[in-house]
């Protein structure tokens, strides 16, 4: 059967709003709105690591290449930071898991300074060497 969930998103998100509203509950599209909200989590988290992601590889090279930063590298680290305080601002439950982005994000963000420095990954530590506080420290830079 096709419903406005298929159709027109948008629509079909105005019209469960108006049911939650108005407390229809037992009228919901409860199977797309559970995976609604679900897809937005995912979203989130996945913001937050790709945001940790960008903002560690440019720390790793300004680590290695200390000659070569840049103002260009240091507004991407500052914007980073900024929208990574401002996302855990609005979603505080984030925070605890944040040292599991990092871990995640670390070798990600090496494999990504080695394509863009031109150098082998074995050029930056292997290990993270940056704590969860400096990574977020708007004044801190390698």
């Amino acid at each position: 059967m096709d419903s406005d969930y298929e159709r027109d998103f948008l629509v079909w998100t105005e019209a469960q709003v108006a049911l939650l509203r108005a407390r229809k509950f037992e009228q919901l599209d409860l199977e797309n709105v559970i995976e609604e909200l679900e897809a937005v989590a995912r979203r989130d988290k996945r913001e937050v690591a790709h945001r940790m992601e960008k903002l560690l590889t440019h720390l790793l090279k300004c680590r290695v290449q200390p000659e070569r930063i840049s103002n260009s590298w240091r507004r991407t680290i500052s914007e980073q930071r900024k929208q990574i305080a401002r996302i855990l601002k609005d979603m505080p439950s984030l925070r605890p898991v944040l040292d599991h982005y990092i871990a995640d994000s670390y070798p990600d963000a090496i494999k990504q300074a080695a394509r863009e420095t031109h150098l082998p990954p074995s050029s930056f530590p292997q290990q993270n060497p940056y704590t969860t506080e400096q990574i977020l420290d708007e004044d801190f830079l390698p």
